[in-house]
């Protein structure tokens, strides 16, 4: 007589049709996860891939800056029990703040703390209820910088960053761990989409986002606070906590304005 196969454990990851959150769903595929996979962007040729590995998949296309997105993301995985979940969600919004439109900038901050947070909350309850879950949070190194033509962006991974590492605090003593990632420019689809396509850092060199993903999954398998990617992060991060404040903006400046405004 077969014995019964093990229920696989399930990972729920978003923004996961590209970019770090592609990769970070394709490491949990790897490593036996089944998926819950949500974007504001098709999913359907990653989704092909990560059932490729052997995962059971069910896609999400919607948009997690509004409540109804992220409660018909609650409604997918419904009573499943949720072993890790990878909030890898956000958008940037790159140029002058005064010229923004504002429903563009209220989506910024939508989709990277709101959409974050309602999801985090909601998973993370019914991990410590079951005394079990690693919780992986895509912030930023910028996060430390006053994001001069990038202001709104940074706010929210400033926001980001302090929020995953004080819910981690929160959390001692439970079976439950969360880590955050802080990625600098990667090679996604970012900077096209905020806008940032003519600045310094959006023509300059960029990590791998599998790369970027792989150090965010370890550190989350082994239940790490925080992980930065890249050497040349870490130093502008040191720098940067020790530079004064509007020196690390004019700093920022010089690689987020836009071409013809300096």
């Amino acid at each position: 007589m077969d014995e019964p196969k093990a229920e696989r454990p399930l990972a729920v990851v978003t923004g996961a049709s590209s970019g770090i959150g592609y990769h970070l769903a394709r490491l949990a595929a790897q490593h036996g996860y089944d998926l819950v996979v949500a974007a504001d962007t098709p999913l359907a040729d990653a989704v092909r891939e990560f059932e490729a590995l052997g995962a059971n998949v069910q896609a999400v296309q919607g948009d997690l800056a509004s409540t109804e997105g992220v409660l018909h993301l609650i409604t997918a995985i419904g009573e499943r029990e949720v072993d890790a979940l990878m909030a890898n969600a956000g958008h940037g919004l790159g140029g002058s703040f005064l010229a923004q439109d504002f429903d563009e900038v209220l989506h910024v901050i939508n989709t990277n703390i709101v959409g974050t947070v309602h999801l985090v909350q909601h998973i993370a309850r019914g991990m410590v209820a079951r005394a079990r879950g690693r919780i992986l949070i895509t912030g930023s190194v910028a996060g430390f910088m006053p994001g001069s033509f990038q202001a709104v962006y940074n706010g929210t991974k400033a926001f980001i960053d302090s929020f995953a590492l004080a819910l981690r605090n929160e959390l001692k003593g439970t079976e439950v761990t969360i880590s955050c990632l802080m990625p600098g420019p990667t090679d996604t689809e970012f900077f096209e989409r905020a806008d940032m396509s003519d600045t310094r850092v959006g023509q300059g060199r960029k990590a791998d986002p599998a790369q970027v993903a792989r150090l965010g999954f370890a550190a989350m398998l082994k239940g790490e606070a925080d992980v930065v990617a890249g050497l040349k992060n870490k130093l502008e991060v040191a720098i940067s906590k020790v530079m004064p404040a509007q020196a690390v903006a004019q700093m920022h400046r010089r690689l987020a304005e836009p071409k013809g405004q300096s």
